[in-house]
């Protein structure tokens, strides 16, 4: 009976965390704050730039989305060894997204993402190790990808034409403290997946037995614990698998970074320089969406945008549309899809009845 009464808690606080209604409040948030910025800065002739679009631009940047979807589907096809079907990766990566956009910034996904594999027939134990292994590739690809976007842009990273003075160094300090941090903890997860998972546990656990910390200490049991599960799970994996996950996690996030470089670039005439520092920008602007405490960086992913990468468009109102189509092709979308591959995916995990009781929650 216990087994039963933990599985009904499982799925519940899934379903709960999934449900559709959660999709109302970003989608306020974000439209209004777009709103808002429209309102204040429209002005006959500033979209006089969209007859000039550029038609090879907009297929490329439509393709790098298609790409990276195929990508993070491929990924966890092949990091979960093949126990999922195509169709079972594709719905998981889309609920994924889907939860990532109606969640806290802070959350994420990831909180939801072992679950939906364990509903896939992965043993908890091994999806959460195979989800702790995304995170520290993901890291990974930060740790060594901003090193070498500030040693080709440098100073250019720091939208200094729309900040001045404390801003930047506030800017700044938060994008060393997010490289500091995300560095230390990918590292962490490296030696503790690699090579002492246990030294890690007691590390932690000691640590967060301080005064302080105190009250995050079962979080942190938790951490070395899984940490642990995650290191017998994936240690005797051979390099070929390491090699693909590795590839396709540089693949995804490339794509990812991409995507406002192909947006602009379909309506401005960038350059190659201009195009690689919008690139290099976006790891700036991530650390804002890093923060963010609104469901999907609702509101906050729109108001920090202009301010990243107005200089590369031109005028406040086209600058605005840019961020209304940004977020359309990277946020909106995934919430249309998310409630369309919910309710399919419910229905193939739980049975048709339990789709109405869901979608009406």
């Amino acid at each position: 009976m216990p087994q039963l009464t933990n599985a009904t808690s499982e799925d519940q606080q899934l379903l709960d965390k999934l449900r559709p209604s959660r999709i109302v409040l970003p989608v306020l948030i974000g439209l209004g704050v777009v709103g808002f910025m429209f309102w204040r800065s429209y002005k006959p002739g500033d979209l006089d730039a969209l007859a000039n679009a550029k038609p090879l631009w907009l297929l490329v940047m439509l393709v790098v989305l298609v790409a990276r979807d195929a990508g993070y589907v491929y990924r966890i096809r092949y990091l979960t060894q093949k126990v999922l079907s195509w169709r079972a990766s594709l719905d998981v990566i889309m609920l994924w997204e889907f939860s990532s956009c109606i969640l806290p910034s802070a959350v994420g996904g990831t909180a939801v993402a072992p679950v939906l594999l364990h509903k896939e027939g992965i043993p908890l134990g091994r999806a959460v190790a195979y989800i702790m292994a995304t995170a520290m590739l993901d890291n990974m690809y930060y740790v060594l990808m901003v090193p070498l976007v500030v040693l080709i842009g440098g100073e250019t990273l720091y939208p200094y034409e729309a900040l001045h003075g404390g801003l930047i160094t506030t800017l700044r300090v938060g994008f060393i403290l997010s490289y500091v941090f995300v560095t230390a903890y990918a590292l962490l997860m490296v030696y503790a997946i690699f090579i002492n998972p246990q030294a890690v546990r007691r590390l932690l656990v000691r640590l967060f037995s301080a005064r302080v910390l105190r009250r995050f200490r079962g979080r942190a049991y938790l951490l070395g614990h899984d940490l642990v599960q995650a290191s017998a799970e994936l240690r005797g994996n051979g390099r070929t698998y390491w090699l693909r996950a590795a590839l396709s996690t540089f693949f995804v996030w490339t794509a990812r970074y991409l995507v406002i470089g192909c947006l602009i670039g379909a309506f401005i005439d960038v350059g190659w320089t201009e195009f690689w520092l919008i690139f290099g920008r976006n790891l700036t602007y991530k650390v804002i969406l890093l923060i963010a405490i609104t469901p999907g960086g609702a509101g906050i992913a729109e108001g920090a945008f202009p301010t990243f990468f107005g200089k590369f468009i031109g005028t406040a109102t086209m600058t605005n549309f840019m961020v209304l189509l940004y977020r359309i092709t990277t946020y909106y979308l995934y919430l249309v899809l998310g409630a369309v591959f919910l309710p399919r995916w419910v229905a193939r995990i739980y049975g048709t009845k339990k789709v109405q009781e869901i979608m009406e929650a």
